[in-house]
């Protein structure tokens, strides 16, 4: 550590060097923090959750009673052991409260003035953050559409240049994908009228995630239970830009299995956060990391990933870490991997039903959980450094190899 506040001081090594090795240091000593708690007020499974972008200090959760809660994971108190208190809540009372299992809820972009959450109750909310009160409400069109239609998860796409705020066409609009007995079309729904204004097709059947590209915000990723995940940019008539293929081409298209991501139904995706990959789970106990721009499957093995969830998997990834890893419901526990290795690091243990979803911190790199245990978990940071034991049996290679990585002797010599 000396070595490299030396190097920075002296000019001699980037700034950024020094907080990308110590944020994958903090990554790597994740474990969960037994003097914080997170208040429990679901009273069922805890299905999603978000953590807003601007000040990293709010959180949403979604649960499979309907009830939407808003925590605030800043220790005001000062005490080492705390609870992170609902600031608020839409619960079962609530004139607006969702019907049916709430399945995605997500900040704002911009500011903690706004949220969106979609449910099984075909319907999917805008929120005023202060109020608790709905700002738009998309649902009648929808049941006009299809009657079967459920709303299963949504995604919102915003500006990304404030210069073109008011110029570009998709100002204001948020995207929501459907499912049901027709319900494998993609919608591009406008948040202020609730209006359809683009329609995706290519799907066989019920779409069961989507990711917007954090690299350009015209492309989005969708998963289905067909097997086959696709890469779209809304501005073109035609849509669909690549189908991603696991076997990059080189099967017959007589082979079933030709032309898909897996061979089971996929459920979770995730873009690594420079957007230059995309990480894509399924039901084949199957994680493939794939190349965003050629649709290309880069064959990292990540060995088997538990996966026997029915409906979307959300799962998150690092940001700021000089190896960045992707962090994955594996049952009732986390599993860790080095994404670009695909090696696999440790298994976050401490909830005893079925993980459904997990968030990552980047401020200060820690990761918040929730299960059907009802329980939402905060992993964070060891305070003390992994070293090895004194016993002599203890070699440099019975190591973790990321850690090794992380802090070799010529990083430190900086």
């Amino acid at each position: 550590m000396l070595g490299f506040l030396s190097a920075r001081q002296t000019g001699l090594d980037d700034p950024l060097r020094l907080r990308r090795v110590e944020a994958t240091r903090r990554v790597l000593g994740l474990e969960l923090n037994k003097d914080r708690d997170v208040e429990r007020i679901h009273g069922n499974g805890v299905n999603t959750l978000d953590i807003e972008p601007v000040e990293g200090r709010y959180m949403l959760s979604g649960g499979s009673d309907g009830v939407i809660v808003l925590y605030d994971l800043e220790n005001s108190s000062r005490k080492p052991y705390y609870t992170c208190k609902a600031v608020c809540s839409v619960d079962r009372n609530h004139p607006d409260v969702h019907k049916y299992s709430v399945e995605t809820v997500q900040w704002y972009p911009h500011d903690t003035g706004m949220f969106t959450s979609s449910s099984f109750d075909k319907t999917l909310k805008v929120w005023d953050t202060n109020t608790l009160q709905v700002q738009a409400f998309i649902f009648i069109f929808l049941c006009a559409y299809n009657e079967n239609v459920i709303i299963h998860n949504s995604s919102v796409l915003f500006p990304f240049d404030a210069d073109l705020y008011n110029k570009i066409i998709f100002n204001h609009f948020c995207f929501c994908f459907i499912v049901g007995t027709r319900g494998h079309k993609v919608q591009l729904c406008d948040l202020k009228s609730g209006s359809c204004s683009h329609i995706l097709q290519g799907h066989r059947q019920e779409i069961l995630a989507v990711s917007w590209s954090p690299r350009s915000e015209y492309t989005l990723a969708t998963a289905s239970a067909d097997s086959r995940v696709k890469l779209w940019d809304v501005r073109r008539a035609s849509g669909c830009l690549i189908t991603l293929d696991q076997h990059n081409g080189k099967m017959s298209q007589a082979v079933e299995s030709a032309n898909t991501a897996h061979n089971g139904k996929v459920n979770g995706l995730c873009f690594t956060s420079d957007g230059l990959h995309l990480l894509t789970v399924g039901t084949d106990n199957r994680m493939r990391l794939w190349n965003s721009s050629s649709g290309e499957n880069t064959l990292v093995n990540y060995g088997k990933v538990f996966n026997d969830s029915r409906k979307g998997l959300k799962f998150t990834v690092s940001c700021g870490c000089s190896s960045e890893f992707v962090f994955v419901p594996y049952g009732s526990t986390i599993a860790v991997f080095t994404i670009y290795s695909g090696e696999q690091i440790t298994m976050l243990k401490g909830h005893y039903k079925s993980v459904d979803c997990c968030v990552f911190q980047s401020n200060f790199q820690e990761l918040y959980s929730g299960s059907r245990d009802c329980n939402i978990l905060a992993w964070v940071p060891s305070l003390y450094e992994p070293v090895p034991d004194d016993d002599e049996t203890t070699s440099k290679s019975q190591l973790n190899p990321a850690f090794q990585d992380a802090w070799s002797s010529s990083d430190e010599e900086g």
